[in-house]
Order: structure tokens, then C-alpha cells, then sequence
């Protein structure tokens, strides 16, 4: 009874070594038992780092007291791979990820591993051979398919954001944010969870400033959607228009206008990020972040520009998930 035990054979096991733990068990059926044995094994192998193979008997095992279903489940760090149909005595097969199950054992600080003179090792060999994948991977990984979910899972992230900048400003005592809009989805995911903490906050939205900082490039699209949200939201909106400041950098720098390469980008975004912070130190302000996880990961930003800020709410959020986070705030904002 690995997954009842208090102290499961299984847990020391795992820090010995094991990366796979195999369970052959008689678990029986009662209503309900079926939901509960798969946490248990889902909780189990999440928290042993490991591969769980749960084998249970089947309903041939049944007697007059108990009945079997063979409730068979794969289970790797937290997630079921494969899973029986009960009743049917099925047979169920996936692939573990051993190397990725070392990985995460070594990355977890909480992770760590004993010798124990207990454990028997037993030495085996395997055929190598190339293994063909059954189970699936997520297109999105972080973007559930199911809409129910999704729309649970959004929730929670809006909070959880909403939540750290709120405390953040209880913290700082700061009175006012400051945040640079483009129209583009990163920024309308940060004014939107500005907004949404403010109003936890007790706080006036009048109090959240808005920049729009126009410069080469900047369509009518984008500036009109900047300038649209800052008002749904009733927040402050200034303009800042960076051309000249920009073209006098240039002629400082030695740098044609016509060249547009890195540093043409660069100056424009580090012009912007010089405009937000002395505007947050003029207004006693926090500069809210705008750039997401995947920007940050892949550097995709300007070091000293748009990569700095006070507190960046979005610096947890994979890109392919902020336009559903705005999406979801969309059909349920109501006007």
C-alpha cells in the first residue's frame, strides 16, 4: 500500500536513486476511489521527482467481498501519461523521460538524494533500441485546450499579478504607476493588472499615468488602441512625442538616420525608458514593466531600456499566453 503509507517504501526508494518506481497493488473500488487513487499518483510521482507504473488488479481478482477494476495509471512528475479503462483489464503503455526526471531532481533544492545500505541493487541490461513516441505534448503548454479551464487558469494569473503589485505598493508606499503603452498586447496586459490592483488598492485609476511615446514607425493603429484603452480604463494619458529628442541623440552619436540597424532600434527604446522613470521620479511613481517571460528569456529587448522597469508584472508570462490573459479580461470586462 505504497500510496497510503505515511512513510511510503516508495519516498526512499526515490532518494536512493530509483527513477521509475513500479506499484503492483490490489486497490478495490467504492464510488469515487477512482478520483482519488489518481491524485494520489499524480501527487506521488510530482513529489518523488520520478516515473510511477500503478498496477492494480482486475476484475478477475474480484471476490465476494471486493471488487477490482484495474485501474492501471503512467504517471511522470506529477502528470498521468496513460491511464486504464476500468473494468476492462486493459493493457496501457507510454515513455518516461529519464533524463529530464534527473534534471528536475537536480534542480529541485529540495531534492536530496541518501545513500541507504538498505536498498538492493539488482544490475540489468536493456537492449537499446529507438524508442517511438505514444504520448503527446501540448502545442501550448500553457494554454489549457479546455475552455473552462482556460478561462480559470487566466483568472488566477490576472490575480496572481494584480496580487504582487498590489503588495508591492503597499510596501513601497509609492503613489502613482507609470507606464509606457504601445497598443500592443504586453502593454495592455500591464495597464489592465495596474488597473485591476489599484481598484484592490482602494486607489484612484486616475492615478495610473499612461505615456504614449510616439517615434519613427508608430502606426495610427497602435496609437489610437493606446490612447482608447487609457480612457475604458479611466487612467491619465500624456503623450511624450520622442522624434526630436531621438534625432538629437543622433546627431550627438554620429549616427545616419537612414541606417537602420540596432542602434536606430535601441535609441528610440532607451529614449522611452529615460522619459517613464524621471516621469515615476517627478509623480513619486513605480514604472510598471511591460515585457513578457519569452521577450526576457530569448532577449528580445533593449538592456537598459525596455528590459528595465520597478516592478514588471508580466515578467511570468510566456507570450503565447498574454493575448488569451487579454482576450479572457475582454469577454468579461463587460463596458
Amino acid at each position: 500500500e505504497d500510496l497510503q503509507a505515511p512513510n511510503p517504501p516508495s519516498a526512499g526508494h526515490a532518494v536512493a536513486g530509483a527513477t521509475v518506481v513500479v506499484n503492483l497493488s490490489a486497490s478495490n473500488e467504492t464510488v469515487g476511489k477512482d478520483t482519488y487513487r489518481k491524485s494520489l499518483i499524480a501527487a506521488t510521482s510530482a513529489r518523488l521527482l520520478c516515473g510511477y507504473v500503478y498496477a492494480s488488479a482486475g476484475d478477475g481478482e474480484s471476490t465476494q467481498d471486493l471488487v477490482f477494476s484495474g485501474h492501471h495509471m503512467i504517471a511522470e512528475n506529477g502528470s498521468v501519461l496513460a491511464e486504464a479503462a476500468r473494468f476492462e483489464n486493459e493493457t496501457i503503455f507510454s515513455e518516461l523521460d529519464i533524463h529530464k526526471i534527473c534534471h528536475e531532481r537536480r534542480r529541485m533544492s529540495t531534492f536530496v538524494p541518501e545513500n541507504t545500505e538498505t536498498c538492493v541493487r539488482i544490475g540489468f541490461t536493456l537492449e537499446k533500441e529507438e524508442t517511438k513516441l505514444t504520448r503527446t505534448f501540448a502545442q501550448m503548454p500553457f494554454v489549457p485546450s479546455d475552455e473552462t479551464l482556460k478561462k480559470e487558469r487566466c483568472e488566477q494569473i490576472l490575480s496572481i499579478q494584480a496580487q504582487g503589485l498590489k503588495k508591492r505598493y503597499e510596501h513601497t508606499g509609492a503613489k502613482t504607476a507609470v507606464i509606457g503603452v504601445s497598443g500592443g498586447l504586453d502593454s495592455t496586459l500591464a495597464l489592465l493588472v495596474t488597473a485591476r490592483a489599484f481598484d484592490l488598492l482602494g486607489k484612484d485609476r486616475n492615478d495610473i499615468l499612461a505615456v504614449t511615446m510616439p517615434c519613427f514607425g508608430t502606426t495610427d493603429r497602435t496609437y489610437q488602441n493606446a490612447c482608447q484603452l487609457t480612457k475604458k480604463l479611466g487612467a491619465t494619458l500624456k503623450e511624450v512625442d520622442i522624434r526630436e529628442a531621438v534625432t538629437i541623440h543622433f546627431r550627438d552619436i554620429e549616427q545616419d538616420p537612414s541606417v537602420h540597424d540596432v542602434t536606430y532600434e535601441n535609441s528610440q527604446a532607451r529614449q522611452r525608458t529615460l522619459v517613464l522613470m524621471n516621469l515615476a521620479n517627478k509623480i513619486g511613481g513605480l514604472v510598471i514593466g511591460t515585457g513578457d517571460m519569452s521577450e526576457l528569456a530569448l532577449g528580445w529587448a533593449t538592456y537598459n531600456g525596455d528590459h528595465m522597469s520597478m516592478y514588471g508584472v508580466n515578467c511570468s508570462v510566456p507570450k503565447m499566453l498574454v493575448r488569451h490573459l487579454v482576450r479572457y479580461y475582454a469577454d468579461t470586462c463587460g463596458e
